[in-house]
């Protein structure tokens, strides 16, 4: 058992979140079961009542009310970034072997049930439309991010390969912090890439890197670079995202490192967004750390300029979030499997 009591492992039994942290997740309206994790976002709730849908909707065409978002690694993960709002003073197991976790199917199978679970609380309100909560138990979506570190469990590509096989399946986005590249090689190899690739790029430099991921490993700097430069060779659409953070990585000084790394990097889309003052990130961070909307444009423009490829293709102000595509790598922003529903 770890120091904090958060995982227990025990000898030819699965890995499980502790019972005293599953029944905190849960009663935060988290789904839980064994190392995984489930939850609807907020804007999955809101597409029910027709009130709003993701900005990933407007970027890219996702279905947001058959968006299933979830973690093979609930509780795992190599940093403790200061943004981030998830539970993750209750990280602190560094590995997830092979013989200890669920299998893909497992995981799909008990998480559809806890879904199905947080979807039937919805079902009693008459704002709510029935047919769009009915089609939202089968997801069309799937985003692997909500908490911990996805590419920390060692079946992901058998994960990813099985969610391609089910029928409604028209997206698969993947979100990590770069810390697993040899994970990354491994889902190109076996041909397991989701559909559009994420990763976290908040740093420009060595010191904002470790300031603001506050990485466990001591290669950390390196790991996430080399994710970085595979990122051109990888067969699907890549993103990176920038969580900008007051007087953390938003000074204009910064531009020109970042407009460097981006050029070299040469991603589909760049998703640049403002910390939000949310969850557990409020223990770490101020509500002056956001960003008004303005500030994230026109910090987004400058990156534009000066990146050279890159040109601003859409925003959303009520995430504070602006997108610049790759004017050189161009590709359609819409996700083919959704053409007819846009």
């Amino acid at each position: 058992m770890s120091c904090s009591g958060e995982t227990i492992e025990e000898e030819e039994q699965l890995l499980q979140i502790r019972p005293a942290i599953s029944a905190q997740l849960k009663k935060a309206k988290y789904g839980v079961a064994d190392h995984s994790t489930v939850g609807l976002c907020h804007w999955t709730k809101k597409s029910f009542k027709h009130e709003g849908s993701c900005y990933k909707h407007k970027f890219y065409g996702i279905s947001t009310h058959r968006c299933m978002e979830f973690s093979p690694a609930g509780m795992y993960c190599e940093n403790r970034c200061v943004y981030c709002w998830r539970p993750m003073e209750f990280y602190d197991s560094m590995e997830m072997e092979a013989d200890q976790v669920a299998e893909p199917e497992q995981i799909l199978t008990k998480l559809m049930a806890e879904r199905k679970k947080l979807i039937n609380g919805f079902y009693g309100d008459s704002r709510n439309d029935k047919q769009r909560l009915d089609e939202s138990l089968l997801p069309a979506h799937y985003a692997i991010s909500l908490s911990g570190e996805p590419t920390m469990y060692p079946k992901l590509p058998e994960l990813i390969k099985y969610l391609k096989t089910l029928e409604a399946t028209k997206s698969i986005f993947l979100v990590t912090n770069g810390q697993e590249p040899d994970m990354i090689q491994k889902l190109q190899d076996e041909d397991a890439l989701p559909t559009q690739l994420y990763l976290s790029t908040n740093a420009a430099d060595y010191e904002s890197f470790m300031k603001i991921n506050k990485p466990k490993y001591d290669d950390s700097w390196e790991r996430w670079n080399k994710t970085l430069d595979m990122l051109k060779d990888l067969n699907t659409r890549t993103v990176l995202r920038i969580t900008l953070i007051r007087d953390y990585n938003d000074q204009k000084e910064s531009i020109p490192a970042f407009a460097e790394m981006f050029r070299k990097a040469s991603p589909h889309f760049i998703e640049i967004k403002s910390y939000m003052h949310i969850g557990r990130s409020t223990n770490r961070l101020e509500h002056e750390n956001m960003l008004e909307m303005d500030e994230v444009k026109n910090f987004s423009e400058e990156i534009a300029k000066q990146s050279k490829i890159f040109s601003i293709m859409d925003e959303s102000i009520i995430s504070r979030i602006s997108i610049l595509q790759n004017n050189e790598r161009f590709i359609d922003r819409f996700i083919s499997t959704y053409a007819n529903t846009i």
